[in-house]
């Protein structure tokens, strides 16, 4: 996936990032501190030992004058609207994730998920901020569980959000992508650490189950790309390979077997980022798939000389997509990837 970050424009900019202190954030951030000149970036999070922790982190105390820390919570509109104040750009990462958890804590899950996404387009609005690019997932299609039903909620509400923007508000956007190599809430780090132990047979649950996957700096990329080409309401999604589950506990131990013990509540066997439905209104680029805003189409479009219209009928699911992981390719990417684990 080779993207084109030419026309990112951050120098000088003031960031913030919301859940600046999980897997995605911290990444972002050292990317962003230490590849481009920002004139401040701010880390929004609720938990004040992480941020404790990145302050003493000598990477990013190497970086004081740039770095600010702002303890909040996206639930809470008057701190977030705060916090907001100067800010030109957002990248909205803060989320709860864990599928089982948000089914057994459904209104923590959408306090969270869709009133924490309200509050940042309305805080947004009235701050001017200038861009702000949300975090998706691919379960927020066609969802089967509550985490992914409330990430399509905020989904919407970020794409309306240009609606209520109006003419030169703030423009919002979306990124959505698969399973991300590199991050806590990944597969990897689990199955690792069952190897570490000593196990005899890795768990899966279907042996036809199919993901995306996406190393957690191909996703920086990718949302560093999407802020500098968005121009207002577009759902950006990345062409990234598939693989099987079962190829890719060859890939972490082609010694041991795998038992089978069964899809767990709110899981699919196939993930999919674009539907049928969607296909009707989405652009192809060389290196993504934009779907654009229903209302508005107008507003997204000529980003590339060669972009076009999908064919009727097009989906993109991770157990029909044509690039594929193999062991070796993934013994490869995990090979360059730092898994962070705990």
């Amino acid at each position: 996936m080779k993207l084109d970050l030419d026309n990112l424009d951050i120098d000088d900019m003031v960031i913030l990032v919301t859940g600046g202190t999980g897997s995605f954030g911290k990444a972002f951030l050292r990317r962003v501190l230490n590849n481009y000149r920002p004139r401040k970036v701010i880390v929004y999070s609720r938990d004040e030992q992480k941020q404790f922790d990145m302050q003493q982190d000598p990477e990013f105390a190497a970086h004081s004058n740039t770095l600010r820390f702002f303890i909040g919570d996206v639930r809470d509109y008057n701190r977030l609207e705060m916090a907001l104040r100067e800010v030109d750009y957002v990248i909205h990462a803060a989320a709860l994730k864990h599928v089982t958890a948000a089914e057994y804590n459904p209104m923590e899950c959408i306090k969270t998920n869709v009133h924490g996404a309200e509050n940042l387009v309305m805080a947004a609005i009235r701050t001017n901020v200038k861009k702000v690019v949300a975090l998706s997932t691919d379960k927020a299609v066609n969802p089967v569980n509550l985490y992914g039903a409330s990430k399509l909620a905020a989904d919407k509400i970020f794409v309306a959000a240009n609606s209520l923007a109006g003419d030169t508000g703030p423009r919002f956007a979306v990124a959505r992508y698969g399973n991300v190599l590199g991050s806590r809430g990944s597969i990897v780090p689990l199955f690792q650490r069952k190897i570490a132990e000593g196990v005899t047979v890795l768990p899966i649950t279907d042996d036809r189950m199919t993901r995306f996957w996406i190393t957690l700096e191909q996703g920086i990329d990718f949302v560093l790309s999407s802020l500098a080409m968005m121009k207002r309401g577009e759902i950006f999604i990345p062409k990234i390979p598939s693989m099987s589950v079962v190829d890719l506990v060859t890939s972490l131990a082609p010694d041991l077997g795998h038992e089978i013990v069964g899809i767990r509540p709110g899981e699919k066997l196939h993930e999919v980022m674009v539907t049928e439905d969607d296909a009707r209104n989405t652009i192809e680029l060389p290196d993504r798939y934009v779907i654009r805003p229903t209302l508005y189409p107008e507003w997204a479009a000529g980003y590339h000389p060669d972009e076009h219209p999908l064919e009727d009928g097009f989906r993109y699911s991770s157990d029909t997509n044509s690039q594929w992981l193999d062991p070796t390719a993934m013994r490869a990417l995990l090979a360059s990837t730092k898994i962070e684990v705990g």
